[in-house]
Formats: C-alpha cells, structure tokens, sequence
C-alpha cells in the first residue's frame, strides 16, 4: 500500500516537472519572437526645425498639427553653439527625405503660445529617431509624464553617449548649460 503511494507521489512530482518544462520551453520561444512593431502615422517631413521638432506635411485634416516635436528629449536652442546646430543637422541626416512613422503614447498633442505640436515617437524605419539622438550625444534626456513608454531605452542611451564622451558629452568641448538653462537664460 505504502508503495504505491510513493508511486503516485513520484508520477504527480514527474508530471510536474514536465508541465514546468513544456512551460518554460514556449515562454522561452515566445520571447525570442519579433518585437511587434510600433503604430503610428507615416507621413513626410517638409523641414527640420531643431534637433526635436520637424514640421511635416499635413495630411489634409485642419485638426492636425503640421508640427511634430520628439518625446522625451531636449535638443540645444539654435542659439546654443555648437551643439543646437549640430543637433538639428544630425536629424536632417537621420531623415534624408525618408517617410517616417510617428508614433504616440498617451498625451499626442501640446500647445504653447498658440503653436500646437503632435508629440511621437519618431521611427525610420527601424531606427527610433529619438533614441538615436540619444545615443550620438546631441540631446539630452528629457522625461515628461505621462509619455513614458521609452524612458528605460532613453535613459541607456543617454548613459551610453556620456560614458564615450560623444557629443555634448565631449569632455574636450562639454555642453556647459541644459538646453532650459540657456533659454531661460537667453530668452
């Protein structure tokens, strides 16, 4: 008697672990699956007005703002050399007359003094154009809530950029002020 309740003890542990197994073995096959791509808006970019806003193309609805400011990052004012520059050139270069697809999170639009701007995240392709501004060193992290979705990968990439010293991390030719700090400075 006392056998065979080892028995069925030994089969339910063996059906267990076999269970766990075939478990892990699709959770592990899932995660390895394509990212799913982001949704958005395609739409063509008629010019780069700074390292963080482009005005595009409207798409025919009066509703729709033709400007377009990236989350979470502040590029350097214009004024701001050499850095505001080289911020809105490196987006031009980024953009070379590809059509790009904006995604959103969860406040799309923004107004200040009577200028409204769609807020996205920015993809050519499969190139998240903010990141990259990140990672090169021509702007800064900027988080805003309660448009969240990339902060982990922006702030990594912004880590990234200090750590090699690229671009306004240059430690030869640092960017002495935030981009904030110089407007308020130099309005």
């Amino acid at each position: 008697m006392l056998g065979r309740f080892w028995r069925a003890i030994a089969l339910i542990y063996q059906f267990k672990k076999t269970l766990f197994l075939w478990l892990c073995s699709f959770a592990l096959l899932f995660s390895c699956a394509a990212p799913i791509k982001p949704q958005g808006m395609t739409v063509q970019v008629k010019r780069v007005i700074s390292g963080q806003s482009l005005q595009i193309f409207n798409s025919g609805g009066d509703d729709i703002p033709s400007l377009v400011r990236l989350i979470g990052i502040d590029a350097p004012d214009l004024k701001q050399q050499p850095w505001g520059i080289n911020a809105q050139q490196r987006l031009q270069q980024l953009i070379d007359g590809h059509p790009l697809l904006l995604e959103f999170d969860v406040q799309q639009k923004y107004c200040y003094l009577q200028r409204c701007f769609l807020l996205a995240y920015v993809w050519r392709d499969d190139i998240l154009l903010n990141e990259q501004l990140l990672k090169e060193g021509c702007v800064l992290f900027s988080p805003r809530s309660p448009n969240t979705k990339y902060n982990q990968r922006f702030a990594y990439a912004q880590e990234w950029a200090r750590l090699k010293g690229k671009g306004i991390w240059n430690p030869e030719n640092p960017m002495r002020q935030t981009p904030a700090e110089f407007r308020s400075q130099y309005p």
